[in-house]
């Protein structure tokens, strides 16, 4: 994925990033990531922007895959819910650190153990806001579908899930802010990106080269957290 969108002209794809945002979250947004990948492309940071973009959608992608459905598991099963929510505990108060070391023995040095330690790391904010939002839907409207002779798929695809969606992508925005927080502890395994400079910039006591990576993953985060809110303010229902 790195090799193809680096591929394409820098202009093109800026463009058609920021076209997707404006789309998504209006003009403000649209501009911000204009203007925002322009200066990393004027700071010759491009490729290692594309290599941060591209781990950070897929660990999140794949986050999503995992989390979503064991949410709503959770959300449905009090007695899962209480076996593993001690796990997610867990998981969400050991040191980042932690997660790379079953990651090397299993896949070595490099991308993919990058990617599996920022699943892990990440995974924890979208089962729990999955499971509230379910949980969160009001009763009444729960027993209306049920009187109505729902089946339990036909309640949670057409009345949970609908209405717990705002606070789904509530979740899908802390997953994705969690997986960019992971990419400079990910660059000690052997990740690139934007990571890989700020974390050679340290061993080589470069001040200036760390700080522009640094703006860099900065202005990623905030496009990226404006464009999950802008969706997540679509996905609220309308009185």
């Amino acid at each position: 994925m790195t090799t193809a969108l680096v591929s394409i002209p820098p202009w093109a794809l800026i463009a058609v990033l920021a076209l997707g945002t404006y789309k998504i979250g209006g003009r403000r947004v649209g501009l911000l990531t204009l203007f925002g990948l322009l200066f990393l492309w004027n700071l010759r940071l491009w490729q290692a922007t594309v290599e941060t973009l591209v781990l950070v959608i897929l660990a999140t992608c794949v986050a999503l895959l995992i989390g979503i459905p064991l949410g709503i598991w959770f959300a449905l099963s009090r007695r899962a819910w209480r076996t593993f929510s001690p796990v997610l505990d867990m998981m969400q108060t050991l040191p980042s650190f932690v997660y790379l070391i079953p990651a090397l023995p299993f896949f070595g040095l490099g991308a993919v153990s990058a990617c599996f330690a920022t699943v892990v790391f990440s995974v924890p904010p979208v089962i729990r806001l999955t499971a509230l939002g379910i949980r969160n839907v009001p009763t009444e409207l729960v027993e209306a579908s049920d009187a109505f002779g729902s089946s339990a798929t036909q309640k949670l695809f057409k009345v949970q899930l609908p209405l717990a969606l705002p606070t789904i992508m509530a979740g899908v925005n802390q997953t994705m802010m969690l997986a960019l927080s992971m990419v400079v502890i990910a660059a000690m395994i052997g990740a690139g990106g934007l990571g890989r400079a700020v974390w050679q910039s340290i061993q080589r006591l470069e001040a200036g080269a760390g700080f522009e990576a640094g703006i860099g993953i900065v202005i990623l985060a905030v496009i990226l957290d404006r464009a999950t809110q802008a969706l997540a303010a679509r996905a609220r229902p309308h009185a």
